[in-house]
């Protein structure tokens, strides 16, 4: 890694031309290259036992469709120190109806009123401190970044009356499924209590909880705050900061957001979830150390299968998935959905041969990944909630799945490689650019910060 000129007094030091050859010509980088396998070429793969006809749904129940995504950017506060960073996340529910889309689709030209009935969104924004960086009355980073995602999930409530930590609580302590919870249900295994000296598990019983969604620390007396059960605080640091944290808090803020939508639905107007499709950007499961989460929302899953018929699916945009989609687009006919089993994934996907015993994901996903190329020939990778991951699945084991594609297949996006209408739009209205909205958000934070 070369150095840098601060003050244009010294030359720029950049990396070597010619220290590659060390590397080429060692023998056990050559050993370990030798060693890689790489996954066989499309021409080698045979699909024909886990493709399904797509059957387009002659009653389509959706009567509306909801997306959420998220994006964030980075801001050097000071050119001067560039490691004292600060990230501004911002995410949108984008909500419409079907017939709206419809009326645009069928429209020779385009009215703008048309467009705006297709942007009824709603933003959620967060200024996070990343590095070098800690609140007033907080003398760690760990202890700021806690604080102001508590905070961001006490405040924000997308114009309701409960706000999103409440919605946390009902989803991880099962408030839904009301007077038949287990004991188990009131209560939550904290693998590493932030708080803890000897980094000891914790558990936090609802029973214990305050009304500011906080709990008591059983060996400090501070405070744990409900948010705390994403385990955010075991990949902060103090010197390197907590930039590894953001891929997991934006998967978990977009769920939270579809929760709490449909909870809201399950209090306001139950009869409606049977008429909504939930599109979240992304794969159907939690990752890195909100992996446990997963739990929780396979609880809900079936729950919601059995009480309201859900309908939810994962889009997603880029990643290993994505690329072998792309790979295989000659190969897979038109309306057809190749539903994918772990010997698939292990051989022609993912490097490795998995776990014999387990579902591929099964410590981090609550839906399985199949590959839709639709009528027109998009080529879409959508993962479906399932009430059980297995090794094996088939097309009975994924609930709702004509319906899911054939609402898939009419949001097609053009704009985009495998892209959806309402994910592409929430996406344009929430997205951080990294010109000028990242010039932008940096002037605003140096004017700001005292």
């Amino acid at each position: 890694m070369g150095y840098t000129s601060k003050n244009n007094r010294r030359p720029f030091e950049s990396a070597s031309k010619a220290s590659h050859h060390h590397i080429i010509k060692d023998p056990e980088v050559q050993a370990v290259m030798q060693r890689i396998e790489e996954p066989p070429q499309v021409e080698d793969i045979s699909t024909e036992q886990l493709i399904e006809d797509f059957e387009p749904s002659q009653n389509n129940p959706v009567e509306a469709i909801i997306a959420v995504d998220g994006g964030y950017t980075e801001v050097v506060l000071n050119k001067e120190f560039p490691s004292r960073t600060i990230h501004f996340l911002q995410f949108g529910a984008l909500f419409f109806k079907s017939e709206d889309l419809a009326e645009v689709d069928s429209s020779a030209f385009i009215d703008p009123k048309d467009m705006a009935k297709l942007k009824n969104i709603q933003r959620l924004k967060l200024a996070l401190p990343t590095r070098n960086l800690c609140f007033k009355d907080s003398s760690t980073l760990k202890g700021t970044v806690l604080k102001a995602i508590y905070e961001f999930f006490m405040k924000n409530n997308l114009d309701e009356d409960k706000s999103l930590i409440d919605t946390l609580a009902w989803f991880v302590f099962r408030k839904y499924k009301q007077g038949k919870r287990t004991e188990q249900d009131k209560y939550w295994n904290l693998g590493r209590n932030p708080l803890s000296v000897d980094n000891n598990s914790v558990r936090l019983f609802e029973s214990e909880m305050n009304r500011n969604y906080t709990f008591k620390c059983p060996e400090t007396g501070g405070i744990i705050y409900l948010t705390d059960i994403f385990r955010l605080h075991e990949v902060i640091d103090e010197e390197t900061g907590a930039g590894g944290i953001l891929g997991y808090l934006v998967n978990v803020i977009e769920h939270l957001i579809i929760i709490h939508l449909i909870r809201l639905l399950c209090n306001r107007q139950p009869e409606m979830l049977k008429k909504v499709l939930f599109i979240k950007d992304g794969s159907t499961g939690f990752f890195g150390q909100t992996a446990q989460l997963h739990v929780a929302m396979q609880d809900l899953v079936n729950w919601l299968l059995d009480e309201h018929n859900i309908l939810l699916a994962g889009l997603e945009k880029s990643g290993a998935f994505v690329d072998h989609a792309q790979d295989i687009q000659n190969k897979l006919d038109n309306g057809k959905a190749l539903i994918l089993s772990d010997n698939y994934i292990y051989r022609y996907i993912l490097p490795g041969t998995g776990d014999p015993n387990l579902p591929y994901a099964s410590t981090s996903n609550y839906g399985h990944k199949l590959i839709f190329k639709t009528r027109n020939g998009q080529m879409y990778v959508v993962a479906v909630p399932v009430r059980e991951l297995k090794k094996n699945p088939t097309i009975n084991d994924l609930p709702n799945l004509q319906t899911i594609l054939d609402n898939v297949e009419k949001l097609r996006c053009d704009m985009y490689d495998s892209a959806l209408f309402p994910v592409a739009l929430v996406n344009k209205l929430v997205s951080l650019s990294a010109y000028p909205s990242q010039r932008i958000l940096t002037k605003f934070a140096n004017n700001t910060i005292k």
